[in-house]
């Protein structure tokens, strides 16, 4: 455990070290530092935290969304920002007391640390050792302070954490809890919202107790399940009701950017790496590429999440409990894959999951490396564009990098829904001796 934390507060250390060598005196007369644009992508210290010290009056200290809207071409204006309102809280937070971008990425990092520490610490008590691909892995140093995903993190992290270890409590009081975790997660960055479906479903279908033979007969508990799905919309009520009704246009703004935004060359997705080419060069190829990703992306990624789901069902139907955490992590996958926008910091979102599920070490190597190619790779591709170098080694670094995440992606999101959980977690140690071939009887 000491070990885990220390390891993880080293990797922390150095990920701010990194992000660090863009912000430095001397600074101009809005706080930003000189060197930023000229060594953001060339020395690979590029962080969405410093480049929105400017442009979202972060850097004027108001208070996000009670002000400014968004134009119809996409531009944010006023106090608005492109976060829920959780995310937009910390960047409030981290901008007080700075005068400048430097101190702002040093405020934020201290406010993100903590969480990167809370999560090494859930891990390591869920699945031991596994732990330390969290703590020390090479993408806590790329993306720790890259953006704010580390709150986010850990409220996935803590919502496992509450089902599997929380059993003093009854199913249906950890699922409630652990539903509201999720709903905080999803006021941070959306993701989280979508494990509240299998969490559902595990909720409904319920657990078995010591001793006893999983694939007894259960009664489902509909009541339990409504009340996670309760719990989570109820949250994501409350937290963010207050802004809309403050700042109905500024906090609106959040959503129609993310409604707005593109797969374009810098969103690391399939859709542009691999459909825009089918498109030509005419002159409305752009506009009809962006529409049939308009279209695509949600109804594949629905899909996505409604086949994980129904391979969850196969293996209760098999053993007689449902995989919510692989389920999860498979929706996971699927959204990451299909999703317009891949940002590089989302593989915090993928990395607890290769923790707590039985994956092979070496799937787990070869998608680090793919996410290194694309961490590393992409910012030393935007630099030779930029500066008129032949770009053509690092688009082929970029491509494989895009191409080895999505191959993994898939082998992940029917792994997942398969794999046994590492550690000690809610009922692993209960079924393993008794997962049969046969189905379950069916209860309907």
């Amino acid at each position: 455990m000491l070990w885990t934390l220390l390891a993880c507060a080293f990797t922390l250390l150095l990920g701010y070290l990194n992000k660090a060598r863009c912000a430095a005196a001397p600074f101009d007369g809005a706080g930003r530092s000189t060197i930023f644009d000229s060594v953001k992508d060339s020395d690979v210290c590029y962080s969405d935290i410093q480049f929105l010290w400017l442009g979202r009056d972060i850097d004027l200290h108001v208070f996000p969304y009670l002000s400014g809207g968004i134009t119809p071409d996409g531009v944010l204006t006023g106090g608005a920002v492109e976060y829920p309102v959780l995310s937009g809280v910390f960047m409030w937070l981290g901008a007080l007391g700075a005068g400048d971008d430097a101190v702002f990425l040093r405020n934020s990092a201290l406010l993100l640390a903590p969480f990167a520490l809370l999560t090494a610490y859930l891990l390591v008590r869920l699945a031991g050792r596994a732990a330390l691909l969290w703590a020390a892995g090479p993408p806590l140093v790329l993306y720790a302070f890259h953006n704010w995903e580390l709150p986010v993190v850990c409220t996935a992290v803590a919502a496992v954490y509450v089902v599997a270890t929380m059993t003093r409590y009854s199913l249906r009081t950890r699922g409630v809890i652990a539903a509201v975790l999720l709903g905080i997660g999803f006021c941070l960055k959306l993701y989280p919202g979508i494990f509240v479906l299998p969490l559902l479903l595990y909720v409904l279908v319920g657990e078995p107790a010591p001793g006893e033979n999983p694939r007894a007969a259960r009664p489902f508990d509909v009541r339990g399940a409504f009340a996670v799905a309760g719990a989570a919309i109820g949250t994501v009520v409350a937290v963010n009701l207050p802004f809309a009704l403050a700042g109905y246009e500024g906090w609106r703004a959040s959503i129609t950017f993310q409604q707005l935004r593109q797969a374009d060359i810098t969103t690391n997705s399939i859709w542009y790496w691999g459909l825009r080419p089918l498109f030509g060069t005419a002159a409305d190829s752009e506009s009809t590429f962006q529409d049939v990703v308009s279209v695509a992306s949600p109804v594949l990624v629905l899909a996505a999440f409604a086949l994980a789901a129904w391979l969850g069902w196969r293996r209760y139907l098999l053993n007689g409990w449902y995989p919510w955490i692989g389920v999860s992590g498979a929706m996971l996958c699927g959204f990451l894959l299909l999703h317009k926008v891949h940002s590089p910091q989302y593989t915090l979102w993928l990395i607890p999951f290769l923790v707590l599920l039985e994956v092979p070490w070496g799937l787990i190597a070869g998608y680090l490396l793919a996410d290194a190619a694309i961490g590393i790779g992409v910012f030393r591709y935007f630099y030779a564009l930029g500066s008129g170098r032949s770009a053509q080694v690092m688009e082929n670094v970029v491509q494989f990098g895009v191409w080895g995440r999505a191959a993994l992606l898939v082998v992940f999101f029917f792994m997942f829904v398969w794999a046994k959980e590492r550690g000690p977690l809610g009922v692993r140690g209960r079924v393993e001796a008794f997962e049969l071939r046969e189905p379950a009887p069916a209860r309907f």
